[in-house]
Formats: C-alpha cells, sequence, structure tokens
C-alpha cells in the first residue's frame, strides 16, 4: 500500500497528552499540562447553560456569533487601544491552537520561511511544515531566556513571510520587554513580513508586567494577527473558544482556513464568552493577582525541596532545574520518574525544544492548580526526594 502523510506520521502524540495519560495510569498529581482544576466563573457558566436552551443551536456565523465578534473588538479597545471592526476583522475559532493554524495558513505558500522562537508551543513547527513552508528556529534558553538580537536578525531573509510570537510565553514565561518588541518590529518592516502573535496568556502577566500586544507599535496594525483564548482568560480550557484579530486585508482569509478547519464553534460558548469579555476590570486583576500567588507558593515549595525555580512573569508554567536534587538522568525520564515514584507529573522542558541539543536538567510545572493540589504536590516531592533534596529511592537517578 502507499505510504500516508509522512510528515504525520514522523510526527509523535504531543507531550501533553503523553504525561496527562502516564499521571492518570499512576495517580498522580498533573502539574504537567495546562488546564485549572476548578470551573471557570459561575456568571459564564451560567450563560452558556441558558443560551443553550434559547433555541439558538444551529449552524452559527462563520466568524462567529455577532454578540462575542462585537465583545472581541471591544475588549481590544478597552485594554490595548485596539480599533477593530467586529464585521471584518474578528473570527472566532474553535479554541487558540485553530486560530493559530488558520493564521498560518492565511499567510504561508509552500517554500515562505516563518520565523519561530524556542521554547515553542508543540503545534507551530508541525503545521508550518505541513503548508510546505520552512521554519526558522531562534532559540532562547535557561536560565536567562535572553533574545539574541543578531541571531534573530539572522533568521529573517527575502523569503520570510512571518513571524510567530508567544508572549507571555509558555513555557517560560517570559514576557517580551519592549526594546525585544521594538526589535522584532522593525525586522518586519524591513523585510515586510507578517506576525502570528500567540497571547492566550494576554492577562496573566505578574510583578508589574504588562502585556503589550505587537499590534499596538507603530506600523504593525497592518502586519499583526492577534490571538486570544477564552479558556485561558476564564479558565474554560474544554471549552476551546479562540479569537483572531486581523488587519482588515487578512481577516477573510483566516476566515477562508476557519472555514475549512472545523467551520464553526459551538453557539452558546461563543454567547457565554461574550458576557465574561465585558467583566469588570476586577475580573481580570483579580484573575492575574490570585494566579501569581499560586505560582509564588508552587516556586516556594520546589525551592524548599532543592529545585532551582526560575523566575515566571506570566503564563501558567515556571521551569526548575532539578539537577541540585542529585537525579542524572534526562528530563524525560525525571517526568517519568516523579510521574511514577512520587505521584507528581511536569512536562520536560526539551518536549519544547526542535532537536537533540535541546537544554537539559529542566520541567516545566504548571500552577494553575488549587492551593491544596499545590500543597499536597509539594509535599509528595519533598517526601520523594526528603528535607535535602537527595533522592530517597534507589536508583532513582538511573
Amino acid at each position: 500500500m502507499k505510504t500516508p502523510n509522512s510528515l504525520l506520521a514522523a510526527t509523535g502524540t504531543t507531550i501533553f497528552t503523553v504525561m496527562s495519560a502516564l499521571a492518570t495510569r499512576h495517580g498522580a498529581i498533573n502539574l504537567g499540562q495546562g488546564f485549572p482544576d476548578t470551573d471557570g466563573p459561575e456568571d459564564v457558566c451560567r450563560a452558556a447553560a441558558e443560551a443553550l436552551l434559547d433555541g439558538r443551536n444551529q449552524y452559527p456565523p462563520l466568524t462567529g456569533v455577532p454578540e462575542l465578534r462585537a465583545a472581541v473588538a471591544a475588549h481590544n479597545a478597552r485594554f490595548y487601544g485596539i480599533t477593530a471592526d467586529p464585521d471584518t476583522d474578528i473570527v472566532v475559532t474553535s479554541g487558540a491552537t485553530e486560530a493559530i493554524t488558520a493564521c498560518l495558513m492565511a499567510l504561508l505558500d509552500p517554500g515562505d520561511e516563518a520565523v519561530v522562537i524556542e521554547p515553542v508551543y508543540d503545534t507551530y513547527l508541525p503545521v508550518i511544515r505541513m503548508l510546505g513552508a520552512v521554519p526558522r528556529v531562534v532559540r532562547i534558553a535557561p536560565p536567562d531566556w535572553r533574545l539574541d538580537r543578531t541571531a534573530l536578525a539572522a533568521a529573517f531573509g527575502p523569503r520570510t513571510k512571518a513571524i510567530l510570537l508567544n508572549s507571555p510565553m509558555n513555557p517560560s514565561g517570559k514576557v517580551f520587554d519592549a526594546a525585544e518588541r521594538a526589535a522584532i518590529a522593525a525586522l518586519l518592516a524591513q523585510h515586510d513580513a507578517y506576525a502570528v502573535c500567540d497571547e492566550v496568556y494576554e492577562h496573566l502577566t505578574f510583578d508589574g508586567q504588562r502585556h503589550v500586544p505587537l499590534m499596538t507599535l507603530p506600523g504593525m496594525a497592518e502586519r499583526c494577527l492577534r490571538i486570544g483564548s477564552a479558556g485561558k482568560t476564564f479558565s474554560l480550557t474544554g471549552w476551546k473558544v479562540g479569537y483572531v484579530t486581523a488587519p482588515t486585508a487578512l481577516g477573510p482569509l483566516v476566515a477562508k482556513a476557519h472555514q475549512n478547519l472545523t467551520f464553526t464553534t459551538a453557539p452558546n460558548l461563543q454567547r457565554a464568552v461574550a458576557v465574561g469579555l465585558a467583566k469588570p476590570d476586577g475580573y481580570f486583576d483579580g484573575l492575574a493577582t490570585t494566579m501569581a500567588a499560586q505560582r509564588d507558593r508552587l516556586a516556594a515549595g520546589l525551592a524548599g525541596i532543592g529545585f532551582r525555580v526560575l523566575p515566571s512573569a506570566g503564563s501558567y508554567f515556571l521551569v526548575a532545574d532539578y539537577t541540585p536534587l542529585g537525579f542524572t538522568g534526562d528530563d524525560d525520564a525525571f517526568c517519568r520518574h516523579i510521574t511514577e515514584a512520587a505521584g507528581v507529573t511536569a512536562i520536560p522542558l526539551s518536549a519544547f525544544y526542535d532537536g537533540p541539543d535541546a537544554p537539559e536538567g529542566y520541567a516545566r510545572f504548571a500552577f494553575c492548580k488549587r492551593p491544596a493540589l499545590l500543597d499536597e504536590a509539594v509535599a509528595r516531592l519533598a517526601r520523594h526526594f526528603g528535607a535535602d533534596g537527595a533522592l530517597t529511592r534507589a536508583g532513582a537517578a538511573a
């Protein structure tokens, strides 16, 4: 028989699915996959339930229900001063992952190049390659996550069509600063390229950091596709509602890609997300404050065990160096070990890098969990590694 698609055949199952399944098998606390363990706001959930019974359950408009498109446009103006026409510039998608794919489909032709900054969410590179485009990877690495401007500039060339920018960044927790944003904007203008801006953690920045969309920089409004996520903003990851803000020239192309992927998204969930986006500022401020406290709680617990915890300025995640604990295996072995032997799951940082020379000795932990669950995870790890950080199980360093 003829072989099926070679790229998909060579693509492994996402690390999040693999580690979550392992966590379930061993009864481990799952600090690997980034989903909260509580429901989102009660009023948003109630709005979804009520909308399910209001008799509007057939196909909604391709680009999203008018209520949500208007709410996304209002959200853009309210938080960032971005002007977007809800009729031409907003496309609602079935999650941010679909939005990323639709945006790349709207931009890339075979042979185009797309700049990607790694560590990287694991859908970026396969989608670029499936479109026949070529990723140009710029690496940042722990512990400082410094963006090398020379390397960034070298990744751009005559065939560059786009850059993917994830800020706040998964898994590093990095928030790109003003100088970095300006450097990226200058390169986009110089090379007449676009930016796909994965901003799903836009309301999850900490320690005085503020999210600033690349779209707000001079000359960038016509070059940027901005992606938001109801799942992250309202702790409702299973709803899979994302939204793209696009320049008028690109919005219809994103919509055409969307129509060939999922076509549309559950209408009751869309109307509920519109309710959520209209919530007062206190909700969004409180979300960040709560997550920052959970980050600090987990970070302090891990540090007390002996991990070297790296700063996290945003997102659901922090990265920790486990080598002070004496474990000499690679990060995949470490994450499997603590899942099986300690009952706590994390994600190996190397899974976010493309190639065999990824940074070693680091694991990503999700802190978007109830304080009691974070405390229990720390307690399990402390029992396993011992108060002094030494391994308590023979052969654990294998």
